[in-house]
This record gives structure tokens, sequence and C-alpha cells, in this order.
């Protein structure tokens, strides 16, 4: 059975950083790109990173640019988002998601697999 499992998230005050991870298990997932998306209350499923399979190809949204980092590590299977200068508009449920192929990675459709979510809370 193929999973993604977020960990990482949280509580923290604005300003502060967190470090979600997530982790693949059931298949490799060296050759695939890597997204991270989130989700606030009442909103659409938005955006927020993206990386394709070595790591040297990063894309990001314009919201979290300069704040967030995305990064990767293929022997352990793990896709990594730092987080940092946490904003209370940050606050929603981050997704980590596969996807076979780099491009459009910033789209929600094309990412075949998708985490449960990890709670971020940002307090003002």
């Amino acid at each position: 059975q193929v999973q993604l499992v977020e960990s990482g998230g949280g509580l923290v005050q604005a300003g502060g950083s967190l470090r979600l991870s997530c982790a693949a298990s059931g298949r490799t997932f060296i050759s695939y790109a890597k997204g991270w998306f989130r989700q606030a209350p009442g909103k659409e499923r938005e955006f927020v990173a993206a990386v394709n399979w070595s790591g040297r190809r990063t894309n990001y949204a314009d919201s979290v640019k300069g704040r967030f980092a995305i990064s990767r590590d293929n022997a352990k299977n793990t896709v990594y988002l730092q987080m940092s200068g946490l904003k209370p508009e940050d606050t929603a449920v981050y997704y980590c998601a596969a996807r076979p192929d780099y491009s459009s990675s910033y789209s929600v459709t094309g990412y075949d697999y998708w985490g449960q979510g990890t709670q971020v809370t940002v307090s003002s």
C-alpha cells in the first residue's frame, strides 16, 4: 500500500518556524516530483512549493517565496518543507503529494498520490 505521511505540524507564534516532513512508503518516488499544498477552512487547496526528482529545481507560490524552502532526501524517500517567518495567513492543513513529472507541478491536478495532511496553526 502506497502511503505519504506528513508530520511536523503544530501551533507556532507569528514569526516562528516549523519543518514539515513527508515520508513515503510502499514504493519509491525517486523519479517523481513532489509538491506541498495547503487548504485553509472554506478555501480551495492551493499550491505552496514543488521540487523535481533530483531536488535541483524548485518552484514556490509568491506568498511563500523567501520564507519557505522545499527539499528532498531520496535515500530516505522523504520531502521536507522548512517554513520560517510564519504568518497567521499560513494557517492551514498542509498536504504533500507526488506526481510523475515536474511540469505544471503548481497544479493540483496531475498528482497521483496525496498524504492525509498535517495542521499548521500560526497565532498572532
